[in-house]
């Protein structure tokens, strides 16, 4: 008895915010489905801006024509 007192005791807290949690992602109400993808909007979004506001290269074969002569001119000054 105290035992099953104590499980329900612990859980409360917990248990309310989960109940919230899936009464939020699972109600389908339109500001939940809103704030949902803002959220997955900016889990996503930052990232790739983050990745994408560096320089920006042309084309992929002039990345690689860049990085050819630049290995190329590396290997020749080490061998000499």
């Amino acid at each position: 008895m105290v035992d099953e007192a104590k499980g329900n005791g612990s859980s409360g807290a917990a248990g309310g915010f989960r109940a919230k949690m899936e009464h939020f992602m699972y109600s389908g109400d339109k500001k939940h489905v809103i704030a949902g993808l803002a959220i997955v909007t900016i889990i996503f979004g930052v990232p790739w801006y983050l990745m994408n506001r560096g320089t920006k290269h042309q084309s992929h074969q002039d990345y690689l024509e860049k990085a050819r002569s630049e290995r190329l001119s590396s290997s020749s000054s080490s061998a000499k």
